[in-house]
């Protein structure tokens, strides 16, 4: 395997909120600690992604074209020639990020997952070298090698994943 390192990128974003009380508060009595949300797939679409295409951007792109407001994504898998991912890089509030950006690094898509939640993608994604697995949250400039394919459950578009992925409800 090439040497990638010296082309690495990092950097490191906190995510706090406007609000430092949420930042720190405890969780609440209010909140249950699982809750089930029982959804119906109406349709499952299939998106292949060919050669040097932006991930992300297409995934976004198609979501758009497909008129898709809220998803879960249930797989994906393919190989990329470069990707940026982020992955959370501590263990208090608030929660912070590092980002990491191999612009010329190869790797295979293990696995995608996620959700779409009001038109906006929200996507992890597992890789794979040939010395280790890593991934992260999706980001800009992952781009495809030989091919990827995205799956798509879609949900009904009155529903309300607001909570899903909100880290200031607990």
């Amino acid at each position: 395997m090439k040497n990638f390192k010296a082309q690495e990128t990092r950097r490191t974003v906190v995510h706090a909120t406007r609000n430092p009380a949420l930042d720190t508060q405890p969780n609440s009595a209010q909140v249950p600690d699982v809750y089930a949300e029982s959804v119906q797939v109406r349709r499952i679409v299939l998106l292949r992604f060919k050669h040097d295409t932006d991930l992300l951007a297409g995934l976004q792109k198609m979501i758009q074209q497909e008129k898709i407001r809220n998803a879960v994504i249930l797989s994906g898998f393919g190989s990329v020639r470069s990707y940026h991912v982020h992955q959370v890089d501590n263990r208090d509030f608030p929660p912070r990020d590092v980002f990491v950006k191999h612009p010329a690094a190869p790797a295979d898509i293990n696995n995608m997952s996620g959700l779409v939640k009001d038109g906006k993608v929200h996507a992890h994604i597992t890789l794979a070298d040939a010395e280790k697995a890593f991934g992260g949250h999706l980001e800009p400039d992952t781009r495809v090698f030989t091919f990827a394919v995205v799956v798509l459950g879609v949900l009904d578009d009155g529903l309300d994943l607001t909570k899903l992925d909100d880290w200031t409800y607990r």
